[in-house]
């Protein structure tokens, strides 16, 4: 347990450094809602998620009060919507999104992932459904968040899903064009998705988890920006000692508050994810961070190494502070979500292509990056098929979360507002990528998926 020295300087780091936790999100398995009769099985859902979410928000603002600690989100993640539905045979999902988007309501948090499907290997009938099924349903909610996963190291890279998914995101694009494609904020492609996320858009409970369970989510890159600043100018292998010790520190506050939240709602206490989640506001951005470490501007060149030494060193530390560390866990690079991505973007320092080379060595990929609306559908499967192949190769965790931008060009900024931010539109490549990625089928899984 913490002592309460531990406890006093937690408290100085969310006082004055920006730390916090970023969500609580409670996992909640939906299998035996499954029922032929769709109103019948929406009403399983509905009063499943509301009775053991109930008193979710609650829990979480009363060890807020108690320790001092801010909770930004408090969210409820559910079994792929794919898997729960495909049994009733209907022609869309997007009354399942409505049930799921007005149970997250009902309880008071701010967003419900799940809306989900896998489909790495090919799809089922219930795969394409729901899938076809995100554009509507994400422009129809509020609070609803989508995911699917495209790519694993075992199964390589279903190219018949990316080029799908290139298509989906325009159309949710287009639906929410009124706000600046809101609803790409909220859908994220993966390849190797992990199955306990606690984070949005890619949070869904995974079919190997248990029937109720508790993930936190952490941040803090305040902090571990702060810790470099008073290192000084020390070398590489004290710098990663000094990521290392803040990491420790931020991971055993999330452990902390994530036991308390699962004691007080009596269900499992499952993951800390100990990703640094930077935030619009200035002093909260993992941009900052490497640039701390002796970088003009995040994107310049040296900024993979430092983001590598960065990824590498919090996980280090983190596994250290607990015993249940999961989800994704590094840094994450969202340029709407991070005020130093976005000064590098409109400075000329980060490109899309660098951005690209920075996913190899951070926990997640593309993420909330803002294109010119006119991108084609292909243009986006293949960046998508990029990002998967990073992931496929490097056996590792990427995702893309996109939006081409309506009406929006280069140099251009679309706001979304709160955790969201405000994006940068950046360029893509004019050069087409159209027939490589309608060739359709599977992209074989690498040689060093044969390590059985």
């Amino acid at each position: 347990m913490l002592t309460m020295a531990e406890i006093m300087e937690t408290i100085k780091m969310v006082q004055e450094e920006n730390l916090d936790i970023r969500t609580i999100t409670m996992g909640i398995s939906l299998r035996d809602c499954a029922d032929p009769d769709p109103k019948r099985a929406q009403r399983k859902i509905y009063e499943k998620i509301t009775r053991l979410a109930g008193n979710l928000v609650a829990v979480g603002e009363g060890i807020s009060r108690e320790y001092g600690i801010p909770i930004v989100h408090k969210r409820i993640s559910v079994t792929p919507i794919s898997l729960v539905a495909e049994c009733s045979h209907q022609e869309d999902y997007v009354e399942y999104a409505r049930t799921l988007d007005a149970a997250a309501a009902a309880v008071g948090v701010n967003f419900i992932g799940g809306f989900s499907a896998l489909v790495h290997k090919g799809f089922t009938p219930g795969d394409r459904v729901l899938i076809t099924s995100i554009p509507a349903a994400l422009a129809g909610t509020e609070r609803v968040c989508a995911s699917v996963n495209v790519a694993t190291t075992k199964a390589g890279i279903n190219m018949d899903a990316v080029y799908l998914m290139g298509r989906v995101i325009k159309e949710t694009a287009n639906r929410t064009a009124h706000q600046g494609g809101l609803g790409c904020a909220k859908l994220v492609v993966f390849s190797n998705v992990p199955e306990d996320n606690p984070f949005m858009a890619g949070a869904f409970h995974g079919i190997g988890e248990p029937e109720c369970t508790i993930n936190v989510g952490v941040s803090g890159p305040g902090v571990v920006r702060n810790a470099l600043a008073r290192a000084g100018n020390v070398d590489f292998g004290t710098l990663a000692e000094t990521v290392k010790k803040t990491a420790f520190k931020i991971t055993r506050m999330g452990e902390l508050v994530g036991r308390l939240a699962a004691e007080r709602l009596g269900v499992s206490f499952g993951i800390v994810d100990l990703s640094l989640a930077p935030t619009p506001a200035v002093g909260d951005s993992v941009a900052e961070i490497l640039e701390a470490m002796g970088l003009e501007r995040c994107g310049t060149h040296g900024t993979t190494a430092a983001l590598a030494l960065l990824n590498d060193a919090v996980k280090k530390g983190g596994s250290m502070a607990s015993s249940y560390v999961g989800g994704l866990s590094g840094a994450f690079i969202p340029v709407s979500e991070d005020a130093g991505m976005i000064r590098a973007v409109d400075e000329g320092a980060l490109t899309l292509d660098k951005l690209e080379a920075m996913t190899c060595v951070c926990s997640v990929g593309l993420d909330m990056i803002a294109v010119p609306g006119d991108t084609s559908a292909e243009t986006i499967a293949a960046i998508i098929a990029d990002e998967a192949a990073i992931g496929v190769i490097n056996q590792k965790t990427t995702a893309v979360r996109i939006i081409p931008a309506p009406g929006k060009k280069v140099g251009d900024h679309v706001t979304f507002g709160g955790l969201l931010g405000e994006a940068p539109v950046m360029a893509v490549h004019p050069f087409s990528a159209e027939k490589f990625v309608r060739r359709g089928g599977r992209i074989p899984s690498p040689i060093q998926s044969l390590s059985n």
